[in-house]
């Protein structure tokens, strides 16, 4: 069953378990607008909801994934600092108008890095600031030929302060400070090389590695999917031998419930698990 989601500054596009979000600004190189922002948001908090889809791919219009932050936007939240007083946040501490766009932009990344739902970028043309950031936080990063990437923050006088923490994550410490530092820029084989991407294809090769690595995804539970992806985000500030007994626990009720028993009898039975023909 296909289905289509209204919105301006993004297309989404649901066929069976995978959902497709299109970047929809191709005359800006899908700059993104705090509208795109709040609807990236929106999109993603509805399919989680959904219960039929397992897989999420973000991509971009017309040839560029993402030219980071919409320069109108930040020029408009300029003028709004300077005319009024900050406000408080969530946590209370009080942000002007430049800094509450920022954080909105922050918010997106953690919540499509928080997402229990498998999640593939494909990256063409132009991978910019902001862009870059949601390329960090993909389960599977697909990159073109073509894609150019850049962290361009300190060449502008800025600060790439909410990409930092996960260009950190992706790439190690070494390899984002040497990125901030030179305003980096990246063919998509150095990004393959520094593990920011996990496969370069040709632009005609694309979408079928594409439908590949889906066909993988969805041979997988989407349960343990779920479970592996919220052990791994906690495990990596952990010490192994602190989550000995909550993976114990974990794995226990993976084992006892309906995925795990189906994923065994499946197996037993030399036939393919109910998910995997989804």
């Amino acid at each position: 069953m296909t289905g289509a989601m209204n919105y301006e500054a993004i297309q989404v596009e649901k066929t069976g378990a995978v959902a497709h979000i299109t970047l929809n600004r191709p005359a800006l190189r899908n700059a993104m607008s705090l509208q795109m922002v709040a609807e990236l948001r929106g999109a993603l908090a509805a399919l989680e909801v959904d219960g039929s889809v397992r897989v999420v791919v973000l991509r971009g219009a017309g040839g560029h994934f993402c030219a980071g932050a919409d320069l109108q936007d930040m020029a408009a939240a300029r003028m709004r600092a300077r005319q009024n007083a900050p406000e408080p946040s969530e946590t209370g501490v009080a942000l002007d108008a430049v800094a509450q766009a920022n954080a909105q932009f922050g918010a997106l990344c953690v919540a499509y890095a928080k997402t229990p739902l498998a999640l593939v970028v494909v990256l063409e043309g132009s991978v910019m600031g902001g862009g870059l950031g949601l390329a960090c936080v993909a389960d599977v990063a697909l990159a073109c030929e073509s894609a150019a990437f850049r962290l361009p923050e300190t060449a502008l006088g800025l600060v790439p302060a909410q990409i930092a923490p996960f260009l950190v994550e992706r790439l190690g410490y070494s390899q984002a400070k040497r990125l901030a530092v030179t305003g980096g820029r990246l063919s998509a084989a150095n990004a393959l090389a520094i593990g920011l991407v996990h496969a370069v294809h040709a632009p005609e090769q694309i979408d079928a590695a594409l439908a590949a690595v889906l066909m993988d995804i969805q041979a997988c539970a989407p349960g343990a999917v779920a479970a592996t992806k919220a052990l791994m985000a906690k495990a990596r500030l952990s010490e192994p031998a602190s989550l000995v007994q909550e993976a114990a626990l974990i794995f226990s009720r993976a084992a006892q419930g309906t995925e795990g028993l189906e994923g065994s009898t499946a197996f037993l039975q030399k036939r393919k698990p109910s998910w995997a023909s989804q």
